[in-house]
């Protein structure tokens, strides 16, 4: 086994947290086709716009996005489309996987 610090860890259990929730994952995919704005996003997901911010805030605090302001808007872009590499894995797998 390959050797790695403990916040190696807490930062990967980090991310898995933040990729624990089905809106989430569908603003990474929008996210993965280019930059959008929560005004945008809510095409996406049945959400107003605080319940998307604060999903964005958590995807942000992981790392795993970013915002850029643009006039009275803020534009979120996916930081880490290697992460969308896990989803093509985890739709390999066998069996049945509902989210409660």
């Amino acid at each position: 086994m390959k050797k790695m610090k403990s916040g190696s860890y807490a930062k990967r259990a980090s991310i898995a947290k933040a990729l624990a929730h089905p809106s989430r994952l569908i603003l990474l995919d929008a996210l993965s086709e280019k930059d959008l704005c929560v005004c945008e996003l809510n095409k996406f997901i049945e959400a107003d716009q605080s319940t998307i911010s604060k999903h964005l805030a958590v995807l942000k605090n992981a790392g795993l996005v970013s915002d850029k302001k643009k006039g009275l808007n803020v534009y979120y872009s996916l930081i880490a489309p290697c992460v969308l590499k896990f989803f093509e894995c985890t739709e390999q797998l066998p069996g049945k996987c509902e989210y409660q």
